[in-house]
């Protein structure tokens, strides 16, 4: 399941389905299938601007159309958010998928897997902010004594 936030859509795979639907847009027809196939592409792309505009596709999809497409679209929601690191709307995506099919595993296990990298960036973010405090202490500490010691100073000379 680890695969699947880590895997990259193939530029080849990107293209053909960019093309698909901007020659759909320009006839003024875009069909479900056309629009999700090109969001699906762009959420597995290496760059955090194409997932964005696939996340913004799915929502739109999620929107208009009916059930089955709802499903896909949150499982692509989930991964596209997890992805760019938004894993509160990750979590929010998966809870909505689990709310019509909780006994999906595949889903379940991208819910656990969210989490891990929550608690693991969570605890690298709390590990530079330690550092961050230590290191701005250490000069306030340091600015303190060069004051306290600037008046001994005076008196020595």
């Amino acid at each position: 399941m680890e695969d699947v936030l880590e895997e990259v859509v193939s530029s080849e795979d990107l293209k053909k389905f960019e093309r698909i639907y901007n020659e759909q847009l320009r006839s003024s027809v875009v069909t479900q299938k056309a629009q999700f196939e090109y969001a699906w592409c762009l959420v597995r792309s290496k760059y955090p601007a194409d997932i964005g505009k696939g996340i913004i596709l799915l929502e739109d999809l999620f929107r208009k159309h009916n059930n089955s497409e709802k499903r896909d679209c949150l499982y692509y929601l989930a991964i596209g958010n997890a992805r760019i690191k938004e894993y509160s709307k990750a979590l929010a995506y998966v809870r909505k998928f689990l709310q019509v099919e909780p006994g999906n595993q595949q889903v379940q296990h991208l819910e656990t897997l969210i989490k891990k990298k929550m608690e693991k960036e969570g605890l690298y973010g709390m590990a530079i902010a330690g550092g961050v405090i230590i290191g701005i202490a250490s000069i306030v500490g340091l600015s303190v004594a060069m004051i306290l010691a600037k008046p001994y100073y005076y008196y020595v000379i």
